[in-house]
């Protein structure tokens, strides 16, 4: 699918959403599909195994996370990893509202995951990329890359 195709799409639905709610709509679909992977170490397991089918990465990190040096090397391997694989890269303002999305799919007495700075999305079907919020999210890392911005920043509204 083309940008142009994209912005047709959009134009047609009558609605824009921002990036931040499409990225929530996206992230609440994506765990009812089972197909979201949180955490650095397995995100770097499932990019080695299974490029192709991870069609989102999400890179969170507060201030204080900005001066963590071995996060941060982590944070370019994989953001070299996406661009080489043409992978979708976004970087998440406030970890904390990523948290609470990821948190609330989660069942009841599951313990929090230790690790949020990276989350994945796959694409286990097909059917997935009709999905008009990703298809949102995808023109806008189109964009912001036509823009040498290649990791745009998304800030999750709060509730």
């Amino acid at each position: 699918m083309t940008l142009e195709e994209l912005a047709g799409e959009q134009q047609a639905m009558g609605r824009m959403e921002t990036p931040g709610s499409a990225l929530e709509e996206v992230l609440s679909k994506a765990l009812t599909q089972r197909s979201v992977t949180v955490g650095v170490y397995e995100a770097a397991k499932l990019l080695n195994v299974d490029p192709d089918n991870v069609v989102l990465c999400l890179l969170a990190a507060d201030d204080e996370d900005d001066r963590d040096v071995a996060l941060q090397i982590h944070f370019t391997l994989i953001q070299a990893f996406c661009c080489e694989n043409d992978i979708n890269i976004l970087r998440v303002s406030n970890p904390g509202r990523l948290a609470e999305l990821l948190l609330l799919g989660a069942s009841g007495g599951a313990e929090q995951p230790a690790d949020l700075h990276c989350v994945l999305v796959t694409n286990p079907h097909a059917s997935q990329w009709k999905d008009p919020a990703l298809s949102q999210l995808i023109c806008f890392c189109q964009e912001s890359r036509y823009k040498d911005q290649w990791v745009p920043v998304i800030n999750l509204p709060e509730r």
